[in-house]
């Protein structure tokens, strides 16, 4: 017994631990996009591993994260000063999400969404997609918008569960040029942000 004891002492505190650990999230400026650019790479590479289609035609390219910076849609999450994760958090509404087939969404009405999400190798296995999408969560209810939307491609399997674990609904498809995406939405309550990640 004592040593069930302590190895649940041990996974108490790691927990406690995790969740102090020097992590940042806030705007991205210019000084970043070669950082930010290294992450959508090797993003890149890794879905090439995996066989899937998406982010193999050149998007994201350095000028889609330059125009997301001066467009204030850059955001990073850093663990003490590297930034190991990247999105573009929007406000302004997604165009593409105007017309949406097989499905409907929740509801109508403001909404965040997320796009050009990754991860740094380094920082992979580690929850930090997790938490990005929980720091947009926080950002969102501070403009007093309670539904998050984001798309993704069909192979694009850790997303997909992800969402799920997050409790998006998959809503329906859209179509940009570059082709069809799944379509997920959340109706966030406050109690999700109390929910450890």
């Amino acid at each position: 017994m004592g040593i069930i004891n302590a190895c649940m002492t041990c996974k108490v505190f790691k927990r406690i631990v995790s969740r102090y650990k020097p992590f940042t999230f806030r705007p991205a400026d210019l000084s970043d996009v070669d950082r930010i650019c290294e992450i959508i790479r090797q993003a890149k590479e890794q879905m090439r591993r995996l066989g899937s289609q998406q982010w193999q035609d050149g998007y994201p390219a350095r000028q889609d994260i330059i125009r997301d910076i001066e467009r204030e849609y850059a955001y990073v999450l850093c663990e003490k000063k590297t930034i190991v994760a990247y999105g573009a958090v929007i406000f302004e509404g997604e165009p593409a999400y105007e017309h949406i087939t097989e499905g409907d969404w929740l509801n109508d009405g403001l909404y965040v969404v997320v796009h050009r999400l990754a991860v740094a190798d380094e920082a992979k296995q580690r929850g930090i997609a997790t938490r990005f999408m929980r720091e947009v969560e926080a950002l969102s209810f501070t403009e007093r918008i309670y539904q998050f939307r984001v798309d993704t491609n069909f192979d694009n399997y850790y997303m997909h569960k992800m969402l799920a674990r997050l409790g998006f609904t998959y809503c329906g498809k859209i179509e940009y040029e570059r082709g069809e995406r799944l379509a997920y939405q959340k109706d966030m309550k406050w109690n999700d942000l109390q929910h450890e990640t």
